[in-house]
């Protein structure tokens, strides 16, 4: 046992180890965080290595973003929890909305603040289409493919009735996996007719509903769990995040400004769509 969990275990209560998970899934433009299976991957791991921890607290704020992000955050949230034999708390902030929601229904139990945003059980498709702006600078687009399908939903071409509906068909999918993984991991979920159409709702409503547990604040819960003398224990993300998020380190130039400018902007319609 390593000196600081020596000391804090000396104080007579159990420590909870804690892990912040905030930011648009698989999506980052600025300073501002964004969440990954490999960013935080090193996080959870140190979270779940306390042996003598009950549980492992995680606290979600993300308004989604990447569906294969999500899934594999949730994943290893699982993984972990069932390797080391751990109790998942997940407490919800602002909002854990669509792929942020498939993160917290990684936990045994959810907690929300009442006016907390949850649910948007959906996916999601938003893209641009230049095809009009390039034409009035005097821009001609050029573009070269093997495979007739190679070029679907080219955001400098005219948008095709055929690629939609092959987005379409791709989207259902990933919402009935979606759908599914919500019924085997909420057992006492309403029969609502908006549950599973992309809606969503405060965190006093969402416990109604049984998106989430009950409504309070993360160290309270774990307060009234464990005893009064539980130790939340912060595990705090790698240093050498901060030098990536300035952007000190990897390769410059236009390409890499536009796309840095189109996830910027992406994240911030996310974040807006819940009013943050």
């Amino acid at each position: 046992m390593d000196f600081s969990l020596r000391r804090l275990v000396s104080r007579g209560g159990p420590v909870v180890p804690l892990v912040r998970l905030s930011g648009a899934i698989g999506i980052g433009g600025g300073l501002r965080p964004h969440l990954s299976v490999a960013g935080v991957e090193t996080v959870l791991t140190r979270a779940f290595a306390y042996k003598a921890a009950p549980a492992v607290a995680i606290v979600v704020n993300s308004p989604g973003g990447a569906a294969v992000q999500s899934h594999l955050i949730h994943k290893r949230i699982r993984q972990l929890a069932e390797e080391k034999k751990k109790r998942v708390i997940i407490g919800v902030e602002d909002v854990a909305a669509s792929g942020g929601y498939m993160i917290a229904l990684a936990g045994d139990e959810i907690v929300v603040d009442a006016s907390s945003i949850v649910g948007s059980i959906g996916v999601l498709y938003a893209g641009f289409g230049f095809e009009k702006l390039i034409g009035k600078i005097g821009v001609e687009r050029r573009l070269h493919t093997a495979g007739r399908n190679k070029a679907i939903l080219d955001p400098f071409g005219p948008e095709k009735a055929e690629d939609v509906a092959r987005l379409k068909g791709l989207q259902e999918e990933i919402h009935e996996a979606f759908i599914d993984l919500v019924k085997s991991r909420r057992k006492a979920l309403v029969d609502d007719p908006d549950l599973f159409t992309g809606a969503f709702w405060t965190g006093d409503k969402a416990v109604g509903l049984g998106l989430a547990d009950r409504v309070g604040e993360i160290r309270d819960v774990l307060r009234e769990t464990y005893g009064e003398k539980v130790v939340v224990k912060t595990i705090q993300p790698e240093r050498g995040l901060l030098r990536r998020r300035l952007g000190l380190k990897g390769p410059d130039g236009l390409a890499a400004g536009i796309d840095g400018a189109l996830a910027a902007l992406e994240e911030r319609l996310l974040w807006e769509r819940f009013g943050l």
